[in-house]
């Protein structure tokens, strides 16, 4: 494997992928280090083009296709005439990037959320699993209601492992104005980057009923979302029913 310059005056070896990867794909796994490791935070500007060339001794060519690919896959956000910054979630065309409820006329109103419950405690066997944690290992353990225009839409409940998310209460949560997402970033230094989804029907029990002011038994969209961070670290495990009388579940493919 060969050696790739991260910085003029040390050699670095190579991310660990195939030999047959193309030098573009090389110097996209090195960015992605960096910003791993904080290098550039959220929202920050990182170098131009021409420094990053000159660090990995690259041509500037191969540094703007790396930087490409990271900007599709929503890791960097380009601006003409600004340059190339980290993506935050605290972008206004990101920073609900996941919500996928679009409503069926009209405006969706304004976003309201009610955090519900938010307490440490420790983690079941499925959650564990899904979260790649030991069953019993710390977790907060959040419920949320989102509300559209005064209509209660979607109740969350949301599980983070606990290491990660210290100090994580229901007073900061509070105090918080804006996407959860946006908090998690700012606050304890964890990015959400990509996440899968599962989606089935429900019906709404009691409780869940009460909370989203419809019949029990109702039926409701149920979501299963698992969030990663870098390196394919599962860090967010949320389940979600959503009221879908006046709204839908939207999703863009290609």
């Amino acid at each position: 494997m060969p050696t790739i310059a991260a910085d003029p005056a040390e050699a670095v070896p190579a991310p660990p992928v195939a030999a047959f990867s193309p030098l573009y794909q090389q110097i996209k796994a090195l960015i992605t280090r960096s910003l791993q490791g904080g290098e550039w935070r959220p929202g920050e500007l990182i170098p131009s083009e021409v420094e990053l060339a000159a660090r990995f001794r690259v041509s500037q060519g191969t540094v703007r296709k790396a930087i490409e690919a990271l900007a599709d896959e929503n890791l960097l956000v380009r601006r003409q005439g600004k340059g190339t910054y980290v993506a935050s979630h605290a972008e206004p065309t990101t920073r609900f990037r996941f919500l996928r409820l679009t409503p069926d006329a009209g405006e969706a109103g304004a976003l309201e959320r009610r955090f519900v419950d938010c307490r440490r405690q420790r983690a079941a066997a499925d959650v564990a699993r899904l979260l790649a944690l030991k069953t019993g290992d710390a977790v907060v353990q959040l419920r949320r209601l989102l509300s559209f225009g005064g209509k209660p839409v979607v109740l969350d409940d949301i599980w983070l492992p606990g290491q990660p998310f210290k100090g994580l209460t229901a007073e900061r949560l509070a105090d918080h104005d804006g996407p959860l997402y946006g908090l998690f970033e700012s606050a304890f230094g964890v990015r959400m980057i990509r996440a899968d989804e599962k989606l089935r029907a429900a019906a709404a029990d009691a409780d869940s009923a009460a909370l989203l002011g419809v019949a029990v038994g109702a039926p409701l969209l149920s979501v299963e979302r698992l969030a990663y961070t870098y390196g394919e670290q599962p860090v967010e495990l949320r389940r979600g029913l959503y009221d879908t009388r006046a709204h839908h579940y939207r999703n863009e493919l290609s």
